[in-house]
């Protein structure tokens, strides 16, 4: 995850031409590791999961998403 957040931190260095875009993020998986969706939402990242036959995200309404 930690890997993933310092990537982003260099994504407009690498695509310059998207320096003035906001840039959000998130995470997604059919099972997530205890705890990561937790982290994720720490960082502002939005975390979208599996629940049944669809894909959702599961951020509640307080969630601040962080901007890049």
């Amino acid at each position: 995850m930690d890997y993933f957040l310092e990537k982003l931190a260099y994504f407009k260095e690498a695509f310059p031409r998207y320096s003035d875009v906001k840039l959000n993020a998130a995470v997604a998986g059919i099972e997530i590791d205890e705890g990561i969706d937790t982290y994720a939402y720490r960082q502002g990242l939005f975390v979208i999961q599996q629940s049944g036959e669809v894909v959702e995200i599961v951020n509640d309404q307080n969630f601040r998403p962080k901007v890049w």
